[in-house]
């Protein structure tokens, strides 16, 4: 049970002006008025500039003043640790899940960013960033016909373990999908959560609030939120 004041937002991707009223609660998540700054972690180095350049393009229309970079995949300076720890909002990009937490891992980035949030910070993921901020991401790999490749080998799943559950983004009305998460949810001792690209999960403290279509899998039964 957590007992700190968590502030959290859990991205299924797509980032579209679906995703407008997630952006807004996330700047809002920051308790003062001067000007705000985010740190955004890329998956890996390779190919991160044009998605960082589009995350500051993105966040500058809710008020974002101040951005920095830090991929974790290469050597980190102290400098660029403090600007990153020292932000007003720290985001998980997405991409392959096993490869970013592998080397959250390495650059014994898990335990900073958790006591970051324990101090107040805001912290965002997106699809694989999101997976990271529960307890695992065993769901990264599941199902067989819709995951991420284990390419690096990891076995090591433990994740930040600041959400009570599990989080499958990009969810599709598919039949198929819908069965696999309630066969999954049979013997997964944390309820899991799947949401529709542009929706996602807002977390203040002891208040959670779902945006777009959502559905919640506990012990082989489907809710729909």
């Amino acid at each position: 049970m957590i007992s700190f004041r968590r502030k959290l937002v859990l991205y299924s991707g797509g980032q579209t002006n679906k995703n407008y009223h997630l952006h807004q609660a996330l700047v809002d998540l920051v308790d003062h008025n001067r000007q705000v700054s985010m740190t955004y972690i890329p998956y890996c180095y390779s190919g991160h500039k044009k998605y960082y350049l589009r995350a500051i393009n993105r966040y500058k229309k809710f008020g974002v003043k101040k951005f920095h970079c830090m991929p974790v995949d290469r050597p980190i300076s102290t400098e660029s640790l403090k600007k990153t720890l020292n932000s007003d909002i720290i985001y998980l990009a997405g991409g392959n899940t096993f490869y970013f937490l592998m080397h959250l891992q390495k650059s014994k980035m898990l335990n900073p960013l958790y006591n970051y949030v324990k101090a107040g910070g805001v912290l965002a993921g997106l699809s694989a960033g999101a997976l990271i901020m529960t307890p695992d991401i065993r769901l990264a790999g599941y199902p067989s016909f819709d995951c991420d490749d284990n390419e690096v080998g990891l076995r090591n799943l433990k994740s930040l373990g600041l959400v009570e559950a599990e989080f499958f983004p990009h969810l599709d009305n598919s039949k198929r999908l819908h069965e696999a998460l309630i066969k999954y949810s049979k013997r997964s001792k944390h309820p899991l959560f799947a949401c529709e690209d542009g929706g996602g999960l807002v977390i203040d403290g002891h208040k959670k609030t779902f945006y777009g279509k959502t559905c919640f899998y506990v012990k082989g039964h489907r809710m729909d939120i």
